[in-house]
């Protein structure tokens, strides 16, 4: 009875993330039948925002401003440095 207790407190937020991706996709499906289509979409969102909340969470990222400002100055340097190497006659859309 421990270890079933100690896994749910640990995997809590994995857990809530799941059944919150079950609820809008069964939500979604529903409001996809009754022809209202914006609800849907936001459910979808809704779903979509907790599928990455639980991938993220199994993986163990940690989302904080810190990270995401990393991840945009890393981005920023790998796409000049990517165009830097393009040649200079190179068509623009």
């Amino acid at each position: 009875m421990a270890t079933l207790t100690t896994s749910f407190l640990v995997m809590r937020w994995e857990l809530l993330s799941a059944v919150m991706m079950f609820f809008a996709s069964t939500l979604k499906t529903k409001l996809r039948q009754d022809s209202r289509h914006v609800m849907a979409f936001m459910c979808g969102g809704i779903g979509l925002g907790m599928t990455c909340w639980f991938v993220t969470g199994l993986m163990g990222i940690t989302l904080s401003m810190e990270n995401v400002h990393n991840f945009v100055v890393i981005s920023k340097h790998a796409f000049i440095d990517a165009m830097s190497q393009a040649p200079a006659d190179w068509p623009m859309p």
